[in-house]
């Protein structure tokens, strides 16, 4: 409750008011002009008489009078004292240096001094509690504590006029959401007017950190300065151009575009720091809710320069509205996908900002001030392609990994540890965690092999190759790598994908199609998104298994079903070529999947099943260490059984099973057991001949599991 009798305002001899500087005095100036016009009214009839009756049923309202009697010069008259008021805020302004929320209001927003009057007296019983007792008598049989448009017209009005119509006022700062209507039902006269309290805040001159939902205030201070910021000199040259730009006004709005991480937020930070401007926050939502209509106002009331960050899915464009009340520059942080359109992009400027290279990895980890070796911190930089926001949490992480084991310098261990506790965070609702599969010979034919070389030294020097190529690659070609293998199930592509993951010593990832794959329009589409995004961002390898259910031949557009179908392909198609990351598509049908793909893969693994050679080697790989099968019947097995790899993985665990069963170890009359259950599971006839032990292992397995239950 702001009271004035505690307020200490002293009259010079220029009868001007002194009162402390700043936003808050410059409120308190407003607030008593109001306040003095509205007790000129209540102490008048409306035939100019004197009038006690609500200084009797409201003692208050004269301790408010005494208090500015004695600032009023003697001899004014009761029709003279607004512009007396009037001229001491102008006086007062003239010598104030700085921002001003109200004088903001004026000067940005283009209001008038009757539509500012008109938001004080609307606020009042936001200040002092006794007023609304007031209002609720004055609109008697209404009875409400709040005032309604038509004692605003009485009660703000020049002395000794017609009572004004405050509808004109009062419907400005309703467009610019600087009031609200409760109950618009209603005549208009008697609408309910309320400030937002958030509104009320910034008036006052109050900044707070989360001035309301979906909405923070931050400090200019907390950004670095432009020419501090980790950027390309190529992005840095068009950046450092943008604030003259702003403030010229021949660019209104900027929009900057990358993955999450990638300093959007901070650089849009950094040229508010160079306008002078704190930054206001915008994640509410979407445009038209209850923050949007609180941002434009609030950013004009603080000084601040608005920044959205938008998150637009797929094929799906957000309309932005101008902001009400505010005529400022505005920043946006958006994502890779979706566009944007409206009056907010009307002198737009647009920027991608592409993930940091080698060095620019570096100096993010420099700035972290983390304790790192230096051929620890080069190892670092080249293994993990982080963005900057995310170096920063890994940074952290690796520091208290470190400390747990009472080290001060991190390892790339520790850093390992990191980027996995961030990646479940971000990842593991839509993919799933795979354990990389080390110091295992992958088994597959010589020209397989050959391109399984290829894709490992490809994914090395993935970020290294677009320095080396020629100009025709210099503006798409990406860090991403695309891979697809192809084969019949069972023939080592998911395994393959485990070896690669480790001999690159990169986290995987298998992407849950029954997740991704949504029902809804747009839904699948968004879910890839989402994955995809988050996978390059964290640098992790990624594995869509089965992804023929996503990269089907488009079909003629026979129905609704066939458009959306092929809808999700031509997402896929255009996402896949922009990736940054590292993935490996699988498919058992390769002849499903739509040609256009095929431009789009850096490398395409078939995988056949094994020759007699390549099975012989399997079986040797799977069967226990110490096994007792005979070289003949390997032999035998190994050329006229053709299993897949996956296949024989599960003959080579019932065998040892059955040996287990025995008391044994594997032998040729289990093997031959196993394989001739494998058959059977697949429909067809086992090319060896049966020999009579088989039933009686099949037996004794039987009775050694009814055992274990």
């Amino acid at each position: 409750m702001q009271d004035v009798q505690s307020t200490t305002i002293n009259i010079e001899s220029s009868s001007r008011l002194a009162i402390p500087s700043g936003a808050q005095g410059h409120f308190l100036l407003h607030f008593y002009a109001v306040v003095a016009r509205l007790l000129t009214h209540l102490s008048m009839t409306s035939k100019g008489e004197k009038n006690v009756k609500y200084f009797e049923q409201f003692p208050f309202l004269a301790g408010y009078q005494s208090a500015l009697n004695t600032y009023v010069p003697p001899g004014l008259s009761v029709s003279e004292s607004g512009a007396w008021w009037d001229t001491q805020i102008a006086s007062w302004e003239a010598q104030t240096v700085g921002h001003l929320p109200l004088r903001a209001l004026v000067d940005e927003a283009g209001l008038s001094t009757n539509e500012l009057r008109v938001l004080i007296a609307a606020g009042i019983v936001e200040e002092d509690i006794r007023f609304g007792m007031l209002f609720a008598a004055l609109q008697e049989p209404i009875a409400v504590r709040r005032p309604c448009l038509g004692i605003l017209g009485w009660l703000l009005s020049e002395p000794g006029n017609v009572p004004g119509d405050a509808w004109y006022a009062a419907r400005t700062l309703l467009d610019a959401g600087l009031l609200h209507a409760e109950n618009r039902a209603d005549p208009r006269a008697e609408w309910l007017l309320r400030v937002p309290p958030p509104i009320w805040d910034a008036l006052r001159g109050h900044s707070f950190a989360k001035p309301a939902p979906g909405i923070t205030l931050q400090l200019a201070s907390d950004f670095p300065e432009l020419d501090n910021l980790i950027l390309s000199e190529t992005v840095y040259t068009r950046i450092k151009r943008i604030p003259d730009l702003l403030a010229s006004g021949q660019t209104t709005s900027l929009v900057l575009r990358g993955m999450t991480g990638s300093g959007r937020r901070t650089i849009l930070g950094a040229i508010a720091h160079t306008l002078k401007r704190d930054v206001l926050l915008w994640e509410g939502g979407t445009p038209g809710d209850d923050s949007w209509g609180l941002l434009g106002p609030l950013a004009t009331l603080t000084g601040a320069m608005p920044v959205l960050r938008c998150n637009p899915g797929p094929g799906e464009t957000l309309d932005l509205p101008a902001l009400p009340c505010y005529s400022g520059p505005v920043g946006i942080a958006l994502g890779r996908s979706g566009g944007l359109r409206g009056p907010l992009l009307a002198h737009s400027l647009s920027l991608n900002l592409p993930p940091p290279d080698q060095e620019g990895r570096r100096r993010f980890w420099q700035a972290t001030h983390v304790s790192v070796l230096p051929d620890v911190l080069d190892e670092i930089t080249k293994r993990f392609l982080l963005s900057g926001g995310h170096i920063s949490r890994a940074a952290a992480l690796s520091q208290s990994y470190a400390m747990v084991e009472n080290r001060e310098q991190i390892t790339v261990g520790d850093v390992q540890q990191a980027t996995r506790a961030l990646n479940r965070q971000a990842l593991e609702t839509l993919a799933t965690a795979l354990e990389p599969v080390d110091g295992i010979e992958l088994i597959v034919s010589a020209a397989t092999s050959a391109e399984m070389r290829t894709l490992e030294a490809r994914c090395h020097e993935r970020e290294s190759l677009r320095e080396h190529t020629g100009p025709a690659f210099s503006n798409n070609l990406t860090r991403g790598v695309r891979a697809l293998f192809s084969g019949p199930s069972g023939t080592g592509k998911t395994l393959a994908a485990r070896v690669l993951a480790a001999t690159l010593q990169m986290d995987l990832y298998r992407v849950d199609l029954a997740a991704v794959v949504n029902k809804y329009i747009g839904e699948t589409e968004r879910n890839l998104n989402q994955v995809l995004s988050r996978a390059e961002e964290l640098d992790v390898m990624l594995l869509l298994d089965e992804g023929d259910a996503l990269m089907t031949k488009r079909t003629e557009v026979r129905n609704a079903n066939d458009r959306y179908a092929n809808l999700e392909t031509n997402y896929l198609l255009q996402r896949l070529e922009n990736y940054e990351g590292i993935v490996v598509i699988t498919t058992n049908a390769g002849n499903r999947i739509d040609t256009a793909f095929f431009r789009r893969l850096d490398v395409i693994v078939d995988f056949a099943p094994p020759e007699a050679a390549e099975r012989w080697l399997i079986w040797q790989h799977h069967l226990p260490r110490q096994h007792t099968v005979s070289a003949a019947f390997l032999e035998e097995v190994s050329g006229r059984c053709a299993l897949t790899g996956g296949q024989m993985r599960n003959a080579a665990l019932y065998a040892t099973l059955l040996a287990l069963g025995d008391g044994e170890q594997v032998n040729d009359a289990h093997l031959e057991a196993a394989l001739q259950r494998e058959y059977r599971k697949a429909g067809a006839a086992c090319p060896l001949r049966p020999r009579s032990t088989v039933r009686m292992h099949v037996d004794r397995l039987q009775q050694f599991v009814a055992e274990l239950g």
